[in-house]
């Protein structure tokens, strides 16, 4: 077995196997959207728009209905919401939050480029933020009533910490709740808190809820060759980080009772999540309105009580921005998850803490991957002399295997018969370079992921015309370098006996540099750096064992 042809074709295979992916999710099992011709806004539309309450004693969660409904979110009169880090809009309709987009983080690197936008109330990205409270008997402050807001623009002042957005609903029978949304400098959480003022005559009973509801849309500027999931995740204590892709909520709604977790709504880099209190077991759900909105979400299973005069106050938290594995281990367990790098974990999570230690030193991204792929390489080094010094050897061998391949013809059990003794005698193993390839593989794969996953390099600025290692080389210099790479590793590898094989290895170069043009400059940029101290490497070795064989 040739050990390059094995490298490739590992290679090629993950690259294939990404494009699937991309395209299942895009394609495969996307649903089909049938809208109704119901009227929007009917008193039962906005009731199957809420999660259902279930008796304390009741076993399994009663599905949700989806909604028929062919209108958008009821209209309210938005109150925008600034702080340094967010700029937000909340609806007086159900106190929801419609919009938010995040100055600090541009759609590009332009100047004048608008903030990324987070959330949306309108076709086609809708994605918002919705809570409120059940209650079996008594008045109901959900998502779909009308708050009294004090002024329609908050901006959190120089010098203070904390801004405060109170808005106020009232229900005729006295049941007074004022839903406030509380944001720190420089946090991408949000504290949301329903406080319960009872001046009615009767006991209130009721039960918080959040959810998030958004469409299936495809980021825009994602390239097809790249697949990152976009969709509904949720954590447990119990069973940990789950997806609950759009397909799932299709097929069927979630039931679920946690204690101790959160429901998210995430996309490449950026997501938003609902975290209850981390005492407070919870009834999570899943539902599809109108066959293109999803709602995933939770609502408390144990309900509050105020009694005549008295006040209950719930509290949650929405983090909405980007996925920042700090910030968000503070806000919740498990949140930093959502940074998904697949089953390779493992590796992948002490690749990031170097390389975010590396650009702390640099104060580079492109520098910091450049360090980091030589360290890697520096792990590996004896492993890859092993493999090197097999290709060396098996190149030595090329004229003479070529030979035999000359006399036995299309005789393959004779060839092979013949190259194994050969082998024997020459004391050389073409398979022991396999083994510390395959070791590193999974190594190569994880930094992959996190190059990939990790929000700090959107619009990483490097050297000279690349100024976003989160998007593809503008004018292909390093995908057309690695390509040369490719073709300079092939000349120092042993040219495959088969000459179907040797035009597959020819091509295989051009193959990958048309797929990395379009991966981002990041990921080539590590590939490219890989590439050339292997070459380096590979050089030394072979030139060494050659040079032993004439002496």
């Amino acid at each position: 077995m040739d050990n390059q042809r094995l490298i490739l074709f590992i290679a090629l295979s993950f690259v294939v196997l990404l494009m699937w992916q991309a395209w299942m999710e895009d394609y495969g099992q996307a649903p089909t959207a049938v809208e109704s011709a119901s009227t929007p806004g009917t008193p039962a539309d906005a009731e199957q728009e809420l999660p259902e309450l279930r008796p304390l004693d009741a076993t399994d969660t009663p599905a949700a209905s989806p909604l028929e409904d062919g209108g958008l979110l009821k209209p309210g009169v938005p109150v925008r919401v600034v702080t340094d880090v967010l700029d937000l809009e909340i609806s007086t309709r159900g106190g929801d939050v419609r919009k938010l987009l995040l100055p600090t983080y541009p759609v590009s690197t332009e100047p004048d480029a608008e903030p990324m936008p987070l959330m949306n109330d309108s076709l086609p990205n809708l994605f918002v933020a919705q809570s409120g409270l059940r209650s079996a008997e008594g008045p109901e402050p959900t998502h779909h009533v009308e708050y009294r807001a004090e002024q329609d623009h908050y901006e959190l002042a120089p010098g203070s910490d904390e801004l405060r957005v109170p808005l106020h609903w009232t229900s005729p029978e006295g049941v007074r709740v004022t839903k406030t949304y509380i944001l720190t400098r420089g946090e991408f959480d949000i504290r949301v808190e329903h406080r319960v003022e009872n001046g009615s005559a009767q006991p209130w009973s009721g039960r918080e809820y959040r959810q998030l509801q958004r469409t299936q849309v495809a980021e825009a500027g994602q390239s097809a060759f790249i697949y990152t999931y976009m969709g509904g995740v949720i954590y447990s204590p119990e069973e940990k980080y789950e997806k609950i892709t759009f397909s799932d909520m299709m097929n069927q709604s979630l039931q679920r009772q946690i204690s101790g977790g959160w429901a998210a709504m995430i996309q490449h880099y950026f997501l938003g999540a609902w975290v209850p209190a981390s005492d407070m077991p919870a009834d999570y759900y899943s539902m599809v309105l109108g066959n293109t909105r999803y709602v995933l979400g939770m609502v408390d299973l144990q309900p509050r009580t105020a009694q005549p005069g008295e006040t209950v106050t719930f509290a949650s938290t929405l983090y909405a921005g980007p996925k920042l594995q700090d910030e968000m281990k503070e806000v919740a367990p498990g949140l930093e998850l959502t940074v998904d790098y697949g089953f390779l974990t493992v590796l992948a999570q002490p690749l990031f803490w170097m390389l975010k230690w590396i650009h702390a030193v640099v104060g580079n991204w492109g520098w910091a991957i450049v360090l980091l792929t030589l360290l890697i390489k520096l792990v590996f080094y004896k492993l890859s002399e092993t493999s090197y010094k097999s290709m060396a050897n098996m190149r030595k061998l090329a004229p003479r295997l070529k030979t035999l391949k000359e006399r036995y013809g299309d005789d393959k059990q004779r060839l092979n018969q013949a190259m194994m003794e050969m082998y024997k005698t020459e004391k050389i193993n073409p398979l022991g370079g396999c083994l510390p390839i395959l070791v590193q593989i999974p190594v190569f794969i994880a930094l992959y992921w996190v190059l990939l996953e990790s929000v700090e390099l959107r619009q990483a600025d490097f050297i000279f015309w690349l100024t976003d290692l989160s998007t593809r080389d503008p004018y292909f210099v390093l995908p057309l370098i690695m390509g040369a790479t490719m073709i300079i590793q092939q000349k120092l590898n042993p040219a495959p006996l088969d000459p179907i094989q040797a035009k597959v290895m020819m091509i295989l170069p051009v193959v990958f540099t048309v797929f990395f043009a379009f991966f981002p400059s990041g990921l080539v940029l590590y590939w490219v750096v890989n590439n050339t101290l292997s070459i380096a490497q590979q050089w030394v070795i072979t030139r060494r064992i050659e040079a032993g064989a004439k002496s």
